[in-house]
């Protein structure tokens, strides 16, 4: 062999081990980083829980990230102007949920993000929604950490986390439901969740055609209806009405189910429910039809 020969090989050589390392150095690096940041105890109130499926922790377990470790994370800024949270135009920084869902998750090809908040409210994120929104988790408003955050516009805390995006456009509209903006405020703990479980747990018994108003409804449930209640240990349970509780009461009384949805003071003083004015009655007979396919005599057809 030549001495140009052997010099063209290790110039080749060379190239691909510098392509196989590129190609895995974020990888490593994120690997790396988790490994220096996940915490088995809290420090502070301030920490941010993080658990279910953790890269490089075993499942369930649940692990602790400092405040001062979020913020040494790639950071992005963004002057938002449409969130509710927020007193008018607001500076946000923080962690894209991209790269969080990267740096932490087992990468599963169905691995989406829950934000857990300190009223046990849900707020669910899929990869689909990630790609069309660019949620991001706020750690810095107008600059200031999260202990010196104002109140919300409902005088709530907005500490410890909250998510926010850059700028929201609905990505898809369902009868007179359109996608909302998933903006949970006082998020304590982030899991890193299989969308085919966590969704799992709601989709309709039986098999619906996709236009079907039992699958319209289960589109609108699980971005609406599924952060506040339960379907056992999935979804929220700040509303303490479990799916099976909606489901009886879609069975029992329709009307009544129905005028809940729309106008929930109308049919109980003390409901904390946000109004849906907007719902046209397809869209609540669709609501209907969907909750009564979980109630017991439907599921033992």
């Amino acid at each position: 062999m030549t001495q140009a020969r052997v010099q063209a090989g290790v110039r080749i050589a060379v190239r691909v081990i510098a392509l196989i390392l590129a190609v895995n150095a974020p990888k490593a690096i994120a690997q790396a980083n988790l490994t220096s940041i996940l915490h088995s105890t809290r420090s502070s109130p301030g920490d941010l829980e993080v658990g279910a499926e953790l890269a490089g922790a075993p499942t369930g377990a649940t692990r602790f990230i400092r405040y001062d470790d979020l913020l040494r994370l790639p950071q992005e800024s963004y002057t938002v102007s449409d969130d509710t949270n927020f007193h008018g135009k607001t500076e946000i920084s923080g962690v894209p949920f991209e790269a969080l869902t990267r740096l932490l998750g087992s990468a599963p090809h169905d691995a989406m993000i829950v934000a857990i908040c300190y009223d046990q409210y849900r707020a669910n994120y899929p990869r689909e929604y990630i790609a069309a929104h660019y949620p991001i988790l706020v750690l810095r408003i107008n600059g200031q950490p999260h202990d010196h955050w104002p109140p919300s516009p409902y005088g709530d805390l907005l500490a410890p986390y909250l998510v926010s995006h850059p700028a929201f456009k609905p990505a898809f509209r369902v009868l007179s439901h359109r996608d909302e903006p998933q903006i949970p405020y006082g998020v304590t703990r982030i899991e890193v969740r299989r969308e085919s479980v966590v969704f799992g747990a709601i989709r309709p018994p039986g098999n619906w055609p996709a236009n079907s108003p039992v699958e319209q409804g289960y589109t609108i449930a699980r971005q609406d209806c599924f952060r506040c209640h339960n379907m056992g240990a999935e979804g929220g349970t700040k509303a303490g009405q479990s799916w099976e509780r909606l489901a009886g009461d879609a069975t029992r009384d329709p009307k009544r189910f129905q005028q809940t949805i729309r106008n929930p003071a109308s049919v109980s003083k003390d409901a904390q429910m946000p109004a849906h004015a907007d719902y046209a009655n397809a869209t609540l007979a669709a609501l209907t039809a969907y909750f009564k396919t979980f109630a017991a005599p439907e599921r033992n057809r």
